[in-house]
């Protein structure tokens, strides 16, 4: 069965629920109208049922790879091109920051298009998804020369990020994590600990 985005349900939630339309009267948003939020929608909608589902089977049938040797980790078939396809239509960039080459479309917008991702494939939604945090952490937090060297290349799916949590005594608990960035003399880190689960990391699609 193929995927069929509930539009008028989103558009319902969106429009009628939370007066997401009135967006449009900030000037950062002014571009963000119903017409073109419910085509951005309809859109992913098309991309989803056509690239992403057909890839959510095998990924769930043949998974990950990791190479021990060099360290790298082989994506599902399939999984490489779906992720270049949906990086070259622009949607890693939906609602980045415009001066690094992302859309500014509103946030909202991208929580609808996440669920219609997730729920065609959720493996491989999970890679943009780390990315977008880690474009969020770095445009709110990072330094000019971070922001210069890895915003571009996250925004437009050259790059992506990962999650560097779970450490050999703690997942989820955040609070039980040990391991530590101290700040040197020259601006820079010494990192001290050690993580067994790098979500996202070395993988063979960007």
């Amino acid at each position: 069965m193929q995927y069929q985005v509930p539009l008028n349900d989103l558009t319902f939630l969106l429009f009628d629920v939370l007066g997401v339309d009135r967006l449009q009267d900030l000037e950062k948003y002014a571009e963000a109208t119903p017409d073109l939020i419910e085509t951005v929608i309809a859109e992913m909608g098309r991309f989803a049922a056509e690239v992403l589902q057909p890839t959510n089977k095998v990924g769930d049938q043949m998974g990950c790879s990791y190479d021990p040797e060099s360290h790298a980790v082989t994506t599902p078939d399939g999984f490489r091109e779906a992720y270049r396809q949906f990086a070259e239509a622009g949607w890693t960039a939906l609602d980045a920051p415009i001066d690094f080459g992302g859309q500014g479309l509103p946030h909202v917008l991208k929580f609808v298009v996440d669920e219609i991702v997730c729920s065609n494939n959720l493996s491989l939604g999970m890679y943009p998804g780390l990315t977008h945090g880690a474009i969020s952490a770095l445009y709110a937090h990072g330094s000019e020369a971070q922001q210069q060297t890895y915003l571009e290349k996250l925004v437009s799916g050259e790059w992506t990020g990962t999650m560097c949590l779970t450490e050999p005594h703690c997942g989820t608990d955040l609070g039980m994590i040990r391991t530590r960035a101290t700040p040197n003399d020259d601006d820079s880190y010494s990192i001290e600990g050690t993580k067994i689960w790098i979500t996202g990391g070395e993988h063979d699609l960007a």
